[in-house]
């Protein structure tokens, strides 16, 4: 089964708000989205909210995304800590719309991962068993770095170790210190969404988390719309070509198989498991 953790979609750029535009060619529409999924058993899709950067890719809009798909799609819905009515936005989100799980950023809301305002919501996703993916992109110009460090979140594992966590792209830069929270938290897991389009940066980045001995902690996502998951998945297989004709270590294939063929589904508590093997067969033979 390939599980494809971290997709987004949206109707119009200005739902993104103060964040950085997207190229031209970038389409993030539900038709592009649906056609680009078609390799994957099951798409996690991601909304989004930020009173910071005025952005806001509704629950709403994602779970009738969903609902329209629900062979396929997951849903996952965007809170912010720092809006007052985040916990009627936590319910509806639930209770309502039937979202499986949390989009936080802190760099992208502007605030602390230990904020007395983001520490009640973590207590609650928990109660509710629903995981949180913390998501961060340092290419923002507008983005928080200092609240990027995936080092911050060691205390909100030590707090709530019954949350599930997925540390977006592998919380590039700073690998390493990912690397050690999930050798670390048994719930704390990440996903190599971004980095699979740059060969060299996801060759040193799967190679840490390797040496680290952590790469069954690790979970695919392509980042739909900037990058497909089919080109994705022929990346991730192809990264020991940078090890080729060096002195390089290369990293195991299985451990290659074991992070497209994953089922996140089951790590992170949601969903009901696809058939095995059914997407993965329709890109690579088992001899490949």
């Amino acid at each position: 089964m390939i599980v494809d953790c971290h997709t987004q979609i949206w109707s119009s750029p200005e739902q993104l708000g103060r964040i950085a535009p997207p190229g031209r060619d970038v389409r993030a529409d539900e038709t592009h989205h649906l056609a680009a999924t078609e390799p994957v058993d099951k798409a996690i899709v991601l909304a989004f909210k930020s009173r910071f950067l005025e952005s806001d890719i509704p629950n709403r809009y994602v779970a009738d995304y969903v609902r329209r798909n629900p062979a396929k799609m997951i849903g996952f819905a965007g809170i912010d800590p720092t809006d007052r009515n985040w916990r009627e936005d936590l319910r509806v989100a639930q209770d309502e719309l039937h979202l499986k799980g949390v989009t936080v950023s802190p760099s992208l809301q502007a605030f602390h991962p230990c904020d007395t305002r983001a520490m009640p919501l973590y207590e609650e996703c928990a109660r509710r068993g629903l995981p949180v993916l913390f998501e961060h992109n340092h290419r923002q110009p507008a983005a928080k770095l200092v609240f990027a460090r995936p080092m911050l979140l060691d205390e909100v594992a030590r707090e709530f170790p019954d949350l599930r966590m997925v540390v977006a792209r592998l919380g590039h830069p700073w690998v390493a210190e990912t690397a050690v929270l999930l050798g670390k938290h048994a719930n704390v897991y990440a996903n190599v969404a971004g980095l699979l389009p740059q060969p060299w940066l996801s060759y040193c980045a799967l190679l840490t988390a390797h040496e680290y001995g952590v790469a069954d902690k690790l979970l695919f996502g392509s980042d739909f719309p900037y990058r497909s998951p089919a080109a994705c998945i022929e990346a991730l297989y192809s990264v020991n070509q940078i090890s080729h004709a060096s002195n390089l270590a290369p990293i195991p294939r299985e451990q290659l198989r074991g992070i497209v063929e994953r089922d996140a589904l089951a790590l992170l508590g949601i969903g009901k498991p696809a058939v095995p093997g059914k997407a993965r067969d329709r890109i690579f033979s088992d001899d490949e």
